[in-house]
């Protein structure tokens, strides 16, 4: 195996931020990692949510610099169940390498959107820019490199306040906000900063990714502390499509090293998930992983490697003076976050991603938080992917979520 302080584990590092696992079940034909081609023509809401008896809406929202978002909305219950007015709504913000179809993986009565919305939440799914739906932008090509020219900096700043706009303005209600890693990451850093405050109930945070230095995935654990910026080099690619060859043939080339079993990926990338099944993986094969920007995992392997949670690091003070007047990159800081902001922080045992040193590290951040406006819930057998595709879920969490929601008025 290559060494701690190798290029190729710095590489590697960045395949262990895939929020959601994926694992190949043989072999797929043309893929190695069982990637599974389905039909994208058809819209998130007819091919994920209607067929189940749903009734769901299609919203496209452009950002202040110029990308078009997807955005859906489930209004009511199947069959119109709990439909009355008012229903409070609830915004989910998926993570990186997914898209919103990561919240109606499992049936029904075990998916997350679908849960809310037969216990009376007006629901709206987020698409950030780069994934399938959200593959627009007013003037960019998506197949040039400008348009890959972000980081999770950028989703702060732009795509997260264009979808809370948007539902704020179609409901009139503050939103409730649910985040699963990358998208817990993004909201702490908003909160940080004031944004988007004025228009938030409350938060729910699962698997929460703020600090990224105690990772423990058998794929590379703190490898990114080194030689993050090599990936451009190595892949000269502004998009980092999982799908595509040139990624794809990077990856089997990592699953070619010693000691890397690419057959058990669930468990390398995201820890021992208690509970998600075979079925429910294939399922999620046919609709992900999804693209996101190489300078985007360079930023998350940022914070890997310097275990803080700042802006990205344009590599040198004369870069990052241009970029913010000052020589290094601006840090976030959680302790700015309104104490009486209610939050709701689901983490677990086994999560080898979202590692409970970790937590602890934010939870010490937010230990002036109002204590009757702080709900933490730490769940011992749970890792990275139950909390979205895990069958109990719905049992564990989700409840709790519903419940925390309806006491905050």
């Amino acid at each position: 195996m290559a060494p701690r302080n190798s290029p190729i584990l710095s590489i590697l590092s960045l395949v262990i931020l895939v929020v959601q696992p994926y694992r190949a079940f043989g072999s797929s034909r043309g893929n190695p990692f069982g990637f599974i081609t389905d039909d994208n023509s058809a819209g998130m809401c007819a091919s994920a949510v209607i067929v189940h008896g749903y009734k769901c809406q299609e919203f496209e929202v452009t950002t202040d610099d110029g990308f078009i978002l997807s955005v859906q909305r489930i209004p009511k219950g199947r069959d119109g169940v709990g439909g009355g007015a008012n229903r409070p709504p609830v915004l989910l913000q998926h993570g990186v390498l997914v898209d919103g179809v990561t919240w109606l993986q499992n049936s029904p009565e075990q998916s997350p959107a679908m849960i809310l919305a037969d216990n009376g939440f007006d629901v709206w799914i987020s698409n950030i820019r780069g994934t399938r739906y959200s593959r627009r932008h007013v003037t960019l090509d998506p197949n040039s490199s400008d348009y890959w020219n972000w980081t999770w900096d950028d989703l702060v700043v732009h795509d997260l306040p264009t979808v809370i706009d948007l539902v704020f303005q179609q409901t009139g209600q503050k939103i409730h906000y649910i985040g699963h890693s990358m998208g817990t990451l993004i909201a702490l850093a908003s909160f940080s900063e004031g944004r988007n405050l004025d228009k938030i109930k409350s938060a729910a945070l699962l698997s929460p990714v703020a600090y990224l230095s105690h990772m423990t995935t058998a794929l590379g654990v703190v490898a990114a502390r080194a030689f993050v910026s090599e990936i451009t080099t190595i892949f000269g690619l502004a998009e980092f499509n999982p799908r595509g060859e040139p990624v794809s043939n990077f990856l089997k080339a990592l699953c070619a090293q010693a000691g890397v079993d690419c057959y058990d990926l669930i468990t390398a990338l995201t820890g021992k998930n208690c509970c998600v099944n075979a079925t429910t993986v294939e399922h999620f094969l046919k609709n992900e992983p999804q693209s996101t920007s190489t300078k985007n995992l360079v930023h998350l392997s940022q914070t890997v490697r310097d275990g803080v949670l700042s802006k990205y690091d344009y590599g040198s003070n004369d870069f990052n003076q241009a970029h913010y007047g000052e020589a290094k990159p601006p840090k976030y800081n959680l302790t700015n976050i309104p104490h009486d902001l209610p939050l709701f922080l689901s983490y677990g045992g086994q999560d080898a991603l979202s590692d409970v040193q970790d937590v602890e590290t934010l939870l010490d951040y937010l230990k002036f938080h109002d204590v009757d406006k702080l709900h933490v819930q730490y769940i011992k057998d749970f890792a990275h992917a139950d909390f979205i595709i895990g069958i109990t879920a719905k049992d564990i969490v989700y409840n709790q979520i519903i419940a925390f929601f309806r006491n905050q008025g």
